[in-house]
């Protein structure tokens, strides 16, 4: 079990130079924007404008705080996304423009390359009684305090903290107030 701490995060620049980005998570560790199997991220969205674009990659957007966003998809009517919506997936190889709906926000963004990596993000209810870990998951805690147990221990998350949970591991509980946010990884199947 590994915690990645709010302050370890990596910042970087968008792709499109647009604004900053906090990177939780990458495979292969190092890889660069071009290169990543997935890719776990914050950004903080602070203008209207167009998403990074990022060829072969799909991707699932959440917001964690501030009023919220639409999303514009090529010629597709608005999503509009606030704190309390399901996270929304799409490809990231689409033209996005965003729009905020009420001044700044904060989102959390997963990206898996399409072939390679699939990958699901929910929302738990809490208090969340677990299940044996398949996949590569990660706990992330969008906002508050959370409590993970797993046979390996009890790990508390403050706000932006995420647990890299190892593949078949037992996540027995995940309690505590605040936004929890499962992400799982999948290699791509590759049968035809």
């Amino acid at each position: 079990m590994k915690i990645l701490k709010a302050q370890d995060h990596t910042r970087m620049p968008w792709k499109n130079g647009g604004g900053e980005t906090a990177e939780i998570a990458v495979y292969p560790p190092g890889a660069g924007l071009d290169s990543f199997g997935w890719r776990i991220s914050m950004a903080t969205v602070s203008s209207d404008g167009p998403f990074s674009t990022f060829a072969g990659v799909d991707r699932t957007l959440t917001i964690l705080s501030g009023d919220g966003m639409e999303l514009a998809f090529d010629g597709q009517a608005p999503v509009k996304l606030d704190p309390h919506s399901a996270p929304l997936a799409f490809p990231a190889d689409v033209a996005t423009v965003a729009r905020l709906t009420d001044g700044t926000v904060i989102d959390l963004n997963v990206m898996t390359r399409r072939g390679t990596f699939t990958h699901r993000v929910e929302r738990l209810s809490l208090p969340h009684i677990g299940r044996r870990n398949e996949a590569t998951e990660f706990l992330f805690c969008g906002a508050g305090n959370l409590t993970l147990e797993t046979e390996a221990g009890r790990f508390d998350l403050k706000t932006f903290d995420c647990a890299a949970i190892p593949a078949e591991s037992t996540v027995l509980s995940v309690s505590g107030h605040g936004v929890a946010l499962m992400i799982e990884i999948h290699q791509a199947d590759a049968t035809p």
